[in-house]
């Protein structure tokens, strides 16, 4: 089955507190993921920082909002008991806690109003905390906007990129790969680029050490989405690395390649690697180049070890 989501855990996590002694949140995890039935690999699943897995975050998010609600408290690190209130809800619970279902208790709402503040200043801050009906839990709520802002941002950079001059492409492909630490410094840009009539389908040559002891073979195709680069457009780049002896060669396009492209450069003697238009509007992010941070934004935790 597939991960449950953190509402789904909560009323699941409130049972295992059920007896009124204090449990212990990693205790909780392995026994839910046994509740469950979560495979290996489920159950092993990190989030994209590597540094907890889904499930174990989302069961301490269902923890967490257990606790805005009163239903649980926590007693100390990586600890938590049911309350009064808790007990109280499981004398007659519901299918299902919900974000919905914990509205009804006082703390909760006010958790979900951001009436909650911090006075340990002169300043009074209000905390607002999203609270939505939606599966995800704040943080992966948080991630997919990431990746939609991420994924708009390489669409528009991929357009910018095709309706530029062939010219301008072959210098981005060049920028880029010097950005990633092949062939020297910006400095070298025009050194590396060699495209131009006669230049036997090579558009730039980039060291790939400090020293220049090899070589990489740079193609570059600008095509309108749609037009995909087919196997004779690979052939006939294996042809002009032949031409200059060369070992490896990089085939980087706009569009996409065809099937019979991608097999074709498998089984040619020559290493080939081939970069379609998303994954170079994605290296392109990754690396800064044709884009710019506006903004950063940090998400932190309890550091645990402080209130020991």
């Amino acid at each position: 089955m597939a991960i449950p989501d953190f509402q789904t855990l909560m009323l699941p996590v409130l049972k295992t507190a059920a007896d009124g002694g204090e449990i212990r949140v990693g205790d909780v995890v392995d026994q839910l993921a046994d509740t469950f039935t979560l495979t290996e690999e489920e159950r092993a699943h990190l989030l994209p920082s590597g540094r907890q897995t889904t499930f174990a975050n989302r069961v301490h998010w269902a923890k967490s909002y257990l606790s805005k609600a009163g239903l649980v408290e926590l007693t100390r690190r990586a600890h938590f008991r049911i309350t009064p209130v808790g007990r109280d809800v499981l004398k007659a619970p519901p299918d299902r806690i919900t974000i919905r279902f914990l509205e009804q208790f006082p703390s909760f709402k006010g958790f979900r109003d951001g009436e909650a503040e911090m006075t340990d200043t002169a300043d009074v801050a209000e905390v607002v905390l999203p609270v939505t009906e939606s599966p995800l839990t704040p943080d992966e709520v948080m991630r997919q906007a990431y990746l939609r802002i991420e994924a708009s941002l390489a669409e528009e950079i991929l357009q910018r990129v095709r309706t530029g001059t062939p010219a301008f492409f072959e210098k981005t492909v060049v920028r880029l790969l010097i950005t990633m630490g092949y062939g020297g410094s910006v400095t070298d840009l025009d050194k590396a680029l060699v495209g131009k009539s006669g230049d036997d389908g090579v558009d730039g040559i980039i060291d790939q050490d400090p020293l220049g002891l090899d070589r990489i073979y740079v193609q570059a195709k600008r095509y309108a989405n749609g037009n995909t680069v087919g196997a004779g457009a690979i052939r006939d780049f294996f042809g002009s690395l032949n031409l200059f002896k060369a070992n490896k060669g990089l085939f980087v396009t706009t569009s996409a390649f065809t099937a019979s492209a991608r097999e074709t450069a498998d089984r040619l003697g020559t290493r080939m690697v081939l970069i379609d238009g998303i994954q170079l509007a994605k290296l392109m992010i990754r690396h800064g180049v044709g884009c710019r941070i506006e903004e950063t934004m940090h998400i932190k935790r309890v550091d645990e070890d402080f209130f020991d």
